[in-house]
């Protein structure tokens, strides 16, 4: 651990996973959004092994839902952005995939966060837009977070770099973060490994770190 001017700086997977100063953010692992990939069952166990080596480690655990509103409530927009999801060039024909009350909606049940565990909705991709994960992690005295969820290159990406900006030090487990599109999340992959903002790891390694 190198130190400066009265405070720590952490480099090693080992000292930013500190149980007391790390938070697991499981980003969306909802129904309706597993149902769009591919390995949605794979992808499940991974998250699902980080999950308990983080609860046996007594690690804070947040997790996102992306919600969508009643149409009556979207704006401009909402309505753009689900007009592309949904491949459509008319409002008219725009579906809220993640109402509140939908199954689709729902965390999967082999996920379901215990009653100390935090979940919040949001309408963006970063995690930290709009919502209070920010504040409970430095009310808390997180200095990093380490993510899971789905999906790479829609959520996770831009959720990880906005916490570097936040001052937080992201940290991805890359075989337990799945991608509707495997291209895409290799671009992102490697352009998050350029910036060097985020540590990059796996479900094995990370597991192993919160053990000890």
């Amino acid at each position: 651990m190198k130190r400066a001017y009265g405070f720590t700086i952490p480099q090693t997977l080992e000292e930013v996973c500190d149980p007391q100063r790390v938070a697991l953010l499981v980003y969306d692992m909802q129904v309706g959004i597993l149902s769009q990939i591919k390995n949605a069952d794979e992808l499940t166990r991974q998250v699902l092994k980080v999950l308990t080596a983080a609860r046996n480690a007594g690690v804070r655990v947040f997790f996102s839902r992306h919600l969508s509103l009643p149409k009556e409530l979207m704006g401009m927009f909402q309505f753009r952005m689900a007009m592309a999801w949904q491949r459509t060039d008319s409002p008219d024909q725009v579906n809220p995939w993640f109402l509140r009350d939908s199954p689709g909606f729902q965390i999967v049940t082999e996920l379901s966060p215990l009653p100390s565990e935090g979940v919040f909705d949001k309408l963006t991709m970063s995690a930290f837009e709009g919502t209070w994960l920010d504040f409970a992690l430095r009310d808390c005295g997180m200095n990093a977070f380490i993510i899971v969820g789905v999906a790479t290159e829609i959520g996770i990406d831009p959720t990880a770099r906005h916490g570097a900006d936040l001052g937080y030090i992201p940290v991805l487990v890359t075989d337990a973060c799945g991608a509707g599109n495997e291209d895409a999340a290799k671009r992102s992959i490697e352009s998050l490994k350029f910036t060097g903002d985020v540590l990059l790891t796996d479900t094995e390694r990370i597991c192993q770190v919160l053990r000890k």
